[in-house]
């Protein structure tokens, strides 16, 4: 993407312009999120592939969005995003 921009051939007298527009491909779930099971007061782990490498992700629980926090840690290697939850509690089903 970051190659997208308009190109010149100087040959001193003249010139020749073309702009190129480099189109992203979409990102994909290689591997979706699982359902999980966990003993309450234990840590889970959640775990996602994405078929493009260092993809930005937003961690939701419902609408809420998840910050990283004592209760939450993300961990993103190449393709594969993590969110780890600790000490699970009943209302982080």
């Amino acid at each position: 993407k970051s190659d997208s921009d308009t190109y010149t051939c100087d040959i001193g007298d003249a010139q020749s312009r073309a702009k190129l527009v480099v189109k992203e491909i979409p990102v994909l779930f290689k591997r979706e999120l699982r359902n999980e099971e966990a003993k309450e007061g234990k840590q889970v782990k959640l775990t996602c592939e994405l078929s493009k490498p260092d993809t930005p992700v937003k961690w939701m629980k419902g609408d809420a969005v998840l910050y990283a926090s004592e209760k939450y840690e993300f961990k993103q290697r190449g393709t594969v995003a993590e969110l780890i939850i600790r000490d699970v509690k009943s209302i982080d089903a």
